[in-house]
């Protein structure tokens, strides 16, 4: 049963009539639209403590410290905030309100400006408390406004800022349903592309999760987590930087992943527009690669799969991109100057394929969008099963009517096989160790790095039989 969309109105009215809730509100580069919701639901004075918003870079500074990077709507500066307005609320009012749960409810935003330069994005977070005197929680999380106009996307940020206050204090022991809010009456006007949850509340909470949800429930279409299971945004660390993603199930992750990746970045690496220093390696799985056979996600399968990766110090991508075009636009808009996509050749036979059939008629501009001039997708080779020939991009099975293109895109070295791998390691199939790694049966732990087969056993990954681990021990 579906949960009802309660109205940000009766959202903030609910808040403002809880005497145990008390805060602040700090709010850039949008107006003071989250307090607005509270001011205008009525009864506000049970629930704001104080309102403000240092517009002027240098009384910001003043206030919250200068940024290095010259950037004000970004990561750290909402951290700076949350720090800043907290330690005074706590100094002023920790006596006076001994019974209170407090919090500070910050956003840093760059809306749609006069000359539509900038499309309009930013970070909101709060630091809160879910009990008296206890602990302090944090939620941030990173938005971009989709509407075409400033006085609707500030409307769209009050709405979101109230969801999130809303969420935190009534939906904190259901994190989907706390997701899920979020774009509470906000359908089609926002994209919520990274989101973390930290506190001594929810230590249990795996935050690579969090990150599942977002593209699960159409939040976005990516979502980001780095080695450390940390869930992190693009900006804050692709901005200009040259790509190569690693598509793969990763179910385990193999030999043949670790050549993949390895072999393919340091390829990537050697091209004449890629500067080494500039790059980031990223590994993708899809929502459509996580889905059983009854289209459902068994999301105990994604945080083994994100856990192996953390282990090979992977960053990964979650996304709902099994269109390629699709990531490729979210990168762009971080001004990467080179996107290599990794894939094998199995796959992208299919790729092709698809593209055929379901382009008939504009085939130039279907293969345009992928192939633009900016992305080159390295192949890696397959060795069929029961099959010695292998399968690269040279001999790859194309359809006569598109071959000439395929031919093309051979030529000008858009489409290139990964070069330097492993021969040896293509009898490898991911389905068939992971029929060993569920049984404990046959020679699973050569097929896998050491430090993969060490965590799948440890942790008892991918249904690993507990109790063959403690009769061998």
């Amino acid at each position: 049963m579906k949960n009802p969309t309660i109205e940000p109105e009766q959202k903030a009215l609910e808040i403002n009539l809880d005497d145990k809730i008390y805060g602040t509100f700090s709010e850039i580069g949008a107006g003071q639209e989250v307090a607005r919701y509270f001011f205008q639901a009525g009864a506000a004075a049970g629930t704001v403590a104080k309102t403000m918003s240092a517009y002027d870079k240098v009384y910001s500074d003043e206030i919250y410290g200068p940024e290095p990077s010259g950037r004000y709507v970004c990561e750290s500066r909402i951290y700076k905030m949350l720090d800043h307005e907290y330690h005074l609320i706590e100094n002023r009012l920790t006596h006076e309100r001994p019974d209170t749960k407090f919090f500070v409810f910050a956003d840093t935003i760059a809306a749609l400006n006069y000359h539509r330069t900038i499309k309009g994005d930013g970070w909101l977070g709060i630091r809160f408390q879910l009990h008296p005197s206890g602990a302090t929680n944090d939620l941030v999380i990173h938005v971009k406004m989709l509407d075409n106009d400033t006085l609707q996307q500030q409307q769209a940020i009050g709405i979101l800022g109230t969801n999130l206050i809303y969420a935190c204090y009534h939906y904190g022991n259901n994190a989907e349903l706390l997701v899920k809010s979020l774009k509470d009456s906000l359908k089609g006007r926002i994209i919520i592309d990274m989101i973390r949850l930290t506190g001594p509340d929810f230590e249990d909470l795996d935050n690579r999760w969090l990150s599942l949800m977002l593209v699960k429930h159409g939040l976005s279409d990516v979502a980001m987590f780095d080695s450390d299971r940390k869930n992190q945004h693009a900006s804050e660390f692709l901005y200009r930087k040259a790509i190569l993603v690693v598509r793969g199930s990763y179910r385990p992750t193999t030999l043949v992943n670790q050549d993949m990746i390895t072999k393919a970045w340091n390829q990537f690496r050697n091209e004449d527009i890629v500067d080494p220093k500039k790059s980031f390696l990223l590994a993708e799985i899809t929502l459509d690669n996580l889905k059983g056979v009854n289209g459902e996600i068994d999301e105990k399968d994604f945080l083994d799969r994100a856990e192996l990766l953390s282990a090979m110090g992977m960053t990964v991508a979650i996304t709902d991109c099994q269109v390629h075009e699709r990531l490729i636009h979210y990168l762009r808009e971080y001004k990467a100057p080179k996107i290599g996509l990794v894939i094998g050749a199995g796959e992208l036979e299919k790729t092709i394929q698809i593209k055929h059939e379901e382009n008939k008629g504009r085939l130039l501009a279907a293969f345009g969008e992928l192939f633009e001039e900016l992305v080159k997708i390295y192949v890696y080779p397959m060795m069929q099963a029961g099959n010695e020939e292998m399968i690269t991009s040279k001999n790859l099975p194309i359809s006569e009517e598109i071959r000439f293109l395929y031919q093309h895109l051979l030529g000008s070295e858009q489409i290139v096989d990964v070069v330097d791998y492993d021969p040896a390691l293509l009898h490898i199939f991911s389905k068939e160790v992971l029929n060993m790694v569920q049984s404990d049966e046959g020679d699973w732990e050569s097929m896998v790095p050491e430090k993969i087969a060490k965590v799948i056993k440890t942790q008892y990954l991918f249904g690993f039989p507990r109790e063959k681990l403690e009769f061998k021990y």
